[in-house]
């Protein structure tokens, strides 16, 4: 008798244990500039809904994403690597992207914590529909709803859908985005009913290049700019997909926002819904900085606010990106950090909340003291290290390394990746546009910045030409 009632009293608490373990939903916006937030400085357009991640939790001031392109980043994020180290280091070639099966990437460290997994979108690792390492559910994720590949995650109206390894063919016209949030808003909700932890993944592609948004809310955005209805917005999606032209590419862009963050604004109302918002944490960041393709303008929307460079740069602006944290009762409203962070973090950070360690191949460092407001348990990194390879070079065209207020950037002479010009040094306290190169003037700051950099860089699987340098 006494045994059944320390198991009676025993239960509750083992179930109260596993409901207190916080669901996680990371929205991965694409190509998106930090200055495309209202939270951020927007000015033309409203982000009500996502603002709220602000407003109700915390803002990151000093956060950098794992690359200045698509397929890197992802890969940072999933295997908490960073840029001189992670397989990926540009775009290119997808066959060779798929991540290491052996590695205990984001997905499967939540698996092991017995989470629901599920990712939404752009996965840019490879053929979503091709067994073995192209796809998400080889790495963790029960689920899967998206884009075949990265190169018809370029149009918003693909042939096809893939949903957990099969192609399902769309009708002609089909949105597909709205779908994908569809999946994504049916997985919480099946979660949520099931009383199962989860981690949802939400990479979704907007605002990427091509400027489509539904149809009423384009036209909407026309009548707001219509002195654009003469540019033509045009961007190529890969073989046999269509990615029509957009009249009034300015309107596209407003419209893709909007419709972004009333999606977003209907997740957050869901989880009050479903009683889960005071224990699930909602991210918010962006792949890389803005673009100029499609039709785009971002200075026209002022999408990187101060900061100079855009995507494929490693200038601030292709690499300085938004991120927000809300957790109701955990995280103060509110507030904001400028504690220093990137991609790599989330990994480790994860593994904490979920009290794991972190993965041996993780560079990260854990920010759960900052989320929680414990700054003084906080650990730093003492530099975070870029590099770039673009195109079809053999190696990077451009490394970059912050540590404290100073930043080095070097480019290769035609972004080739052959010969590297200058280091250039800028002090982040009096320069956020980088507009000073100081490193004539502190020309030991400048070595000690480069032997960071060298101790930083692996080579990748492929030989290397040696670089020489100027």
């Amino acid at each position: 008798m006494k045994k059944i009632l320390f198991l009676a009293l025993a239960l509750p608490g083992l179930l109260m244990a596993e409901t207190l373990k916080p669901n996680v939903i990371y929205i991965l916006a694409d190509d998106l500039g930090i200055g495309d937030l209202g939270c951020y400085g927007q000015k033309k357009l409203k982000t009500p809904n996502i603002d709220r991640l602000a407003k109700e939790g915390l803002r990151f001031t000093n956060h950098y994403s794992g690359n200045t392109v698509c397929s890197p980043t992802r890969a940072i994020l999933m295997t908490g690597q960073h840029p001189g180290i992670v397989h990926c280091r540009g775009n290119g070639n997808e066959g060779s992207f798929a991540l290491d099966p052996k590695m205990t990437t984001l997905p499967r460290m939540f698996k092991n914590a017995g989470y629901a997994t599920g990712a939404y979108g752009k996965w840019g690792l490879g053929t979503t529909s091709t067994p073995g390492n192209t796809d998400p559910r080889t790495h963790g994720f029960d689920h899967f709803s998206g884009w075949k590949s990265q190169t018809i995650a370029h149009t918003y109206y693909p042939k096809v859908i893939v949903r957990d390894g099969k192609e399902q063919a769309l009708k002609k016209g089909t949105f597909v985005h709205d779908l994908i949030m569809e999946d994504a808003a049916n997985f919480i909700k099946k979660s949520a009913a099931a009383k199962k932890p989860f981690f949802c993944y939400i990479p979704t592609a907007v605002p990427h290049a091509a400027m489509h948004a539904p149809k009423e809310m384009h036209e909407k955005w026309r009548k707001i700019y219509p002195q654009f209805d003469k540019a033509i917005g045009k961007y190529g999606a890969g073989p046999d997909n269509e990615c029509p032209p957009v009249k009034n590419p300015i309107a596209g862009f407003a419209a893709m926002m909007e419709n972004l963050d009333n999606q977003i604004g209907g997740i957050l109302d869901s989880l009050k819904e479903l009683g889960i918002d005071d224990n699930t944490i909602v991210l918010f960041s962006s792949d890389n900085g803005a673009h100029r393709e499609g039709g785009h303008k971002p200075d026209f929307w002022d999408s990187n606010g101060p900061y100079k460079g855009i995507k494929r740069d490693l200038y601030e602006g292709g690499i300085h990106t938004p991120f927000l944290a809300r957790w109701p009762g955990k995280i103060k409203a509110g507030t904001d950090s400028t504690h220093l962070s990137a991609h790599w973090d989330i990994l480790a950070t994860m593994a904490d909340l979920t009290g794991q360690a972190a993965p041996k191949q993780s560079s990260g460092i854990s920010i759960v003291p900052t989320l929680l407001g414990k700054n003084a348990g906080q650990k730093s990194h003492q530099h975070l290290y870029f590099e770039f390879l673009r195109g079809k070079s053999k190696t990077y065209t451009t490394r970059a390394l912050r540590m404290g207020d100073w930043k080095a950037v070097q480019r290769s002479k035609g972004n080739k990746g052959q010969e590297f010009l200058p280091i250039e040094l800028y002090d982040l306290a009096s320069d956020i546009g980088e507009t000073k190169d100081l490193a004539k003037k502190h020309p030991g700051q400048v070595r000690k910045m480069e032997k960071l950099m060298d101790e930083a860089h692996t080579p990748l699987p492929v030989k290397e030409k040696k670089i020489s340098q100027r």
